[in-house]
């Protein structure tokens, strides 16, 4: 009898721990879908810069933790008017002066970034930002930076400038829109 007791008590613990096992794996499943959702092509590029599933998760919700302690306020319409007419101005410079139109755009970006609520601190810590609500643009973000550095060495193309313009263009007008990913979802 104790050892069929025994028997009993130890197919109950082995069920219990599959069971455990099962829901650990779907919940850890579920938690990549939804980052993977939230964070679009960002994710893949997380995971890849990490080199490991778990670690780039974990980049990606500490992102999110930090984002939620950030007061994101939208623009108040002659803002965005105003941001919105000083682009217009900046990108019509592009054909006499290149160059510095880049550095105008970039500028531009950082100011309505500011004027949004997000911190300004160093360029990777302002894109890990605003990955959290716009991780398509963030990498024409990146691009666009990429290229205004390589022009700050002597190292960027007319061609290379414009499409650095193209890129700041994306991001700036999701900044004006006021419409993160999750606020488009919810509608």
């Amino acid at each position: 009898m104790d050892q069929h007791r025994i028997m009993i008590i130890a197919a109950v613990v082995i069920t219990v721990l599959v069971f455990a096992a099962l829901v650990w794996l779907f919940m850890r499943k579920r938690r990549s879908r939804q980052l993977r959702e939230r964070f679009g092509p960002e994710y893949d590029r997380v995971v890849r810069s990490e080199g490991d599933v778990r670690r780039g998760e974990g980049v990606l919700e500490w992102r999110a933790k930090r984002r939620e302690n950030i007061n994101i306020r939208s623009l108040s319409p002659s803002a965005r008017s105003d941001f919105a007419n000083r682009w217009t101005n900046i990108q019509s410079q592009f054909v006499d002066d290149p160059k510095g139109t880049v550095s105008r755009a970039d500028g531009l970006v950082n100011e309505v970034m500011q004027a949004r609520g997000y911190p300004m601190g160093n360029f990777e810590q302002r894109a890990a930002d605003i990955s959290v609500d716009h991780p398509i643009v963030v990498e024409n973000y990146r691009a666009a930076h990429d290229i205004a550095l390589r022009h700050s060495r002597g190292q960027a193309s007319t061609e290379d400038l414009r499409k650095a313009m193209v890129y700041y263009r994306s991001l700036f007008d999701e900044l004006l829109s006021d419409t993160s990913v999750a606020q488009r979802k919810e509608a």
